[in-house]
């Protein structure tokens, strides 16, 4: 059984009814993943691990004691720790650092019954939109392996659109599983804040980053989301009440629920820069979504950006504040990349003021796109503002620059970290750039919190009406 091409609920079907082994599985997976070195996909791989996890599981269909998700391959992001094995998140600054204990969203994911094939190609850090870490190999779309895989999930997009896993854990601060999944053709979803907990040990901070998973198709990204949507003791956010979910009683559930008609916006106008240069594949593909839901009945109409450039600015202050909080020594600061440098000073530059203001503005600005679009319950961007980018075009000398060229690429996923809100991304659109075909993908955006389930049903039914290639293997 070739099981490179099935989602990971018909493979843990197939698991299950005995079509395939847990081992057999991961044999495949592994021999997948040597295919395909040229994507940069993996910083570590985690064999002795998943062998182990494997043999557990075919030991558990033998005696009939299954688990949601046995045998199904997912890979942890570089960033997370999983204990035993190398936690380096993509800097020299760690390298040899061994996790000493498992992040709570890879308990869940074990506890599911998946196997930790390895850790995901991330940048230093997390901070950029691509993926050329310090530690390990750059992470590159498979579509053209010239191009960026996307940051900071790089490597868990080029895993999932290669067909070596059809799941990847993922996380997202500023739009780092969407930027991936569009650079690479795959499903991203980010939660609402508090959906996913960041712990039993891990804390909220400025409630910018969510953990999640990237996949392939929509039902996917539901049935793991109802893995890793559990609370902890002690949390800081709690899930928004999301009234599709509770009716549906889950959020796969929720993938056959009708939504109703809705009233969509599009904005092509980006948010966090006075302007940028749309190329005309990344219009088309929202345009194209939003046509496809004109018709199926949904009313769809051209908004304006209901904030200012100056407003997204609050972003700053809680970014750069992050990269101040990373220890670094002073005479270990050569070990880090300029972009994490400047990060650093910038946000240690920062006063204690300073940075209320900034909690307070996005406070502010949440209200302002709350009230700007109330009349809305989604809202239609592209994913990004090109396609894939060559490295050397983003990845700039001066920190300055660099993350100016970041901004310009993703002008509009950050902000749904700033309200909490959930957003998707699918690979609904495909075209050719000097020579080469490409991904491009189109953003859903929740206007209200608690919208996770009303954008997987909504995403469902555009991936039904448009389906998307789910393979993509690298031509070089």
């Amino acid at each position: 059984m070739n099981i490179s091409d099935m989602s990971g609920l018909e493979l843990a079907q197939a698991i299950k009814n005995k079509e395939v082994s847990a081992t057999e599985v991961l044999d495949q997976t592994l021999a997948r993943i040597a295919k395909f070195p040229q994507v940069g996909a993996f910083a570590h791989l985690t064999e002795e691990l998943a062998w182990r996890q494997a043999a557990e599981v075919d030991e558990r269909v033998r005696e009939g004691k299954t688990r949601a998700f046995d045998g199904v391959p997912v890979p942890i992001k570089a960033l997370t720790p999983v204990k035993g094995q190398p936690h380096e998140s993509g800097s020299r600054l760690l390298a040899g650092n061994i996790a000493e204990e498992n992040d709570g969203i890879v308990d869940l994911l074990q506890e599911a019954g998946t196997l930790t094939v390895g850790l995901t190609s991330a940048p230093e850090f997390g901070f950029p939109a691509y993926t050329e870490p310090e530690t390990g190999p750059a992470a590159r779309t498979p579509w053209d392996t010239r191009r960026t895989a996307g940051g900071s999930s790089g490597g868990a997009a080029a895993a999932v659109a290669t067909g070596m896993v059809t799941v990847a854990h993922a996380s997202d601060g500023g739009g780092s599983i969407r930027i991936p999944s569009a650079a690479c053709g795959t499903v991203g979803l980010k939660p609402s804040r508090g959906v996913v907990s960041p712990g039993p040990a891990g804390v909220s901070g400025s409630g910018l980053t969510t953990d999640g998973v990237i996949t392939r198709t929509v039902a996917d990204s539901a049935a793991f989301l109802d893995v890793i949507a559990k609370p902890w003791p002690g949390e800081t956010y709690h899930a928004p009440r999301d009234s599709v979910r509770d009716k549906a009683g889950s959020y796969l559930g929720a993938v056959d629920m009708p939504t109703g008609l809705l009233k969509v916006g599009l904005l092509l106008e980006p948010l966090n820069l006075e302007s940028v240069d749309l190329h005309p594949e990344a219009r088309n593909a929202a345009l194209r979504m939003a046509k496809l839901l004109e018709s199926m009945g949904h009313l769809v109409e051209e908004v304006s950006r209901p904030i200012t450039p100056v407003d997204w600015l609050a972003f700053m202050p809680l970014w750069t504040g992050a990269a101040a909080g990373i220890p670094i020594p002073e005479s270990d600061l050569d070990k880090v990349t300029e972009l994490t440098r400047w990060l650093r000073t910038e946000g240690l530059s920062l006063t204690a003021s300073d940075y209320n203001t900034a909690v307070n503005a996005v406070q502010r600005l949440t209200r302002k796109v709350a009230t700007g679009w109330a009349d809305y319950d989604i809202v239609i961007t592209p994913t990004l503002s090109g396609p894939p980018v060559f490295p050397e075009d983003i990845k700039l000398p001066s920190g300055k620059d660099d993350f100016r060229a970041q901004m310009a690429f993703t002008p509009w996923g950050s902000v749904w970290n700033m309200t909490g809100n959930a957003s998707i991304t699918l690979p609904i659109h495909r075209a050719e750039v000097d020579g080469v075909e490409l991904p491009f993908g189109a953003m859903l955006g929740a206007v209200k919190p608690g919208g996770d389930a009303l954008l997987l049903s909504l995403a469902a039914r555009i991936e039904e009406a448009d389906p998307w290639p789910t393979i993509r293997e690298p031509l070089a």
